[in-house]
């Protein structure tokens, strides 16, 4: 088992990409046009959770579950404000949109020689709010991405 740091991952934004009914494959996803978002600082959370659909069972005095929807969450994401990226000025134009974006997270986990994990989803971007704090603190850019797709996995691959 090996394990990986998160630092020297890479996430972009791709052209808008609306969401389907069915769930998102590799080649549903563009293989150009990707601009990095610079300066991040974290990348949040991102994942498939199912809603619960409880059932109160009089005669057996039991709550049952069953699994609803699935919902892929709002993945959070925290930058240095840099007015000069062209990732962070892309994310601030398609909060104004309606659109959802095509998003690629490329992990820092190769194997020598070979080629690291990949994360495809299309998200709405819902927020890219500036943060100031105090004297000492960096000023941030925290954007929301609510995700409206399946994460398609790519694999780490050998030389």
């Amino acid at each position: 088992m090996t394990i990986y740091a998160t630092n020297g991952t890479r996430i972009y934004i791709g052209a808008a990409l609306a969401a389907k009914s069915s769930d998102f494959i590799l080649s549903d996803f563009p293989t150009t046009g990707w601009v990095e978002i610079g300066e991040t600082e974290g990348l949040g959370t991102v994942g498939d959770t199912s809603a619960e659909i409880a059932f109160d069972g009089i005669n057996s005095s039991r709550t049952r579950r069953l699994k609803g929807t699935r919902n892929a969450g709002t993945m959070e994401i925290v930058c240095g404000i840099d007015p000069d990226d062209l990732g962070q000025a892309a994310v601030i134009a398609a909060e104004k949109t309606p659109h959802d974006y095509a998003i690629k997270m490329v992990l820092n986990d190769a194997p020598a020689g070979g080629t690291p994990s990949e994360r495809y989803f299309v998200a709405k971007v819902a927020a890219a709010t500036e943060q100031y704090d105090s004297a000492n603190s960096v000023m941030k850019l925290n954007i929301s991405l609510w995700v409206n797709s399946n994460i398609v996995k790519v694999d780490a691959a050998e030389a």
